[in-house]
């Protein structure tokens, strides 16, 4: 598993040279950040991808259309031409496909089915959230199933949001919420699901991260590609260490709002934040799974 650690723009040294990222489509349109500051963030991403194809190294760009995002604020999707535009600023490899959360499968997979071959004849790889009605497990297992059988399809994203909205413990309920991805990973390898996606080529990310950096031991039994998350950046920025609670936060995610524009005078906390997620992505990295 890589791991793509997400920054405020003033802090991109933090994960220079790494060589997964992702990066959000809502900044580079310019939603948030300065002009100066999109730049800067655009020019990052552009150096990083020049410096591993001079020194031949693998390189990942996950550009995520921040659906998250917008949903969370009630603001409309990017239409899939305008994420076509940002992606080649950032100079991403992948690029999110229209994902509608709390609603039905159908309208992210009729979107996928519609765009998936326009970004794929651009030059980028495709990545599919499932998405489904609000407590529809099924629904959100049929997103999944189409995703692994699918030629359109090389990355399938599991959600943040998506995951607990279909067991409905979005909300209210944070042990729920934080042992949701583990139980639908469960629920697709019982009915042989990753198995299928593994057998297409399909690969694995996890979006975001469910109140704490212990989820990732957690879905240990499981293969996973990517993950990425602000948890420990944005934390650490405000002053919170990951600490010794079964969860790794005591008080569950930190939920104030990540003000990509932010600037702060000490890192020291995000970094040590950062090397507890490293560490757990490398014991990860060491053991056998399913």
């Amino acid at each position: 598993m890589k791991f793509c650690h997400i920054t405020p723009i003033d802090h991109l040294d933090l994960v220079k040279g790494s060589q997964s990222h992702l990066t959000l489509a809502h900044i580079v349109s310019g939603m948030e950040g300065s002009e100066e500051q999109i730049e800067k963030y655009c020019e990052f991403y552009k150096k990083e991808k020049s410096h591993a194809e001079l020194n031949g190294l693998p390189y990942i760009n996950i550009m995520d259309n921040s659906a998250f995002e917008l949903y969370k604020n009630k603001l409309p999707m990017f239409n899939p031409s305008e994420l076509l535009d940002l992606a080649k600023k950032v100079h991403a490899t992948h690029i999110v496909l229209p994902d509608h959360p709390a609603h039905p499968s159908m309208v992210t997979i009729d979107d996928a089915k519609m765009y998936a071959p326009v970004f794929k004849q651009a030059g980028f790889k495709t990545f599919f959230v499932p998405q489904s009605d609000l407590g529809d497990l099924e629904d959100l297992i049929t997103a999944f199933a189409w995703a692994a059988s699918s030629p359109l399809i090389d990355y399938i994203g599991i959600s943040i949001l998506a995951v607990p909205n279909a067991y409905n413990c979005e909300t209210g309920n944070s042990l729920q919420r934080f042992v949701s991805r583990w139980k639908f990973m469960n629920e697709l390898y019982d009915r042989n699901l990753l198995q299928l996606a593994a057998q297409n080529g399909k690969k694995i990310h996890f979006l975001g991260m469910v109140d704490g950096p212990m989820e990732i031991p957690l879905v240990r039994d499981f293969h996973i590609d990517t993950w990425d998350s602000s948890a420990g950046v944005w934390a650490g920025l405000n002053g919170i260490a990951f600490d010794h609670s079964p969860t790794g936060l005591i008080n569950g995610k930190f939920e104030k709002h990540v003000d990509f524009t932010s600037s702060f005078d000490d890192t020291t906390i995000a970094e040590s934040n950062m090397r507890v997620i490293d560490n757990l992505v490398e014991r990860y990295n060491f053991t056998e799974r399913l």
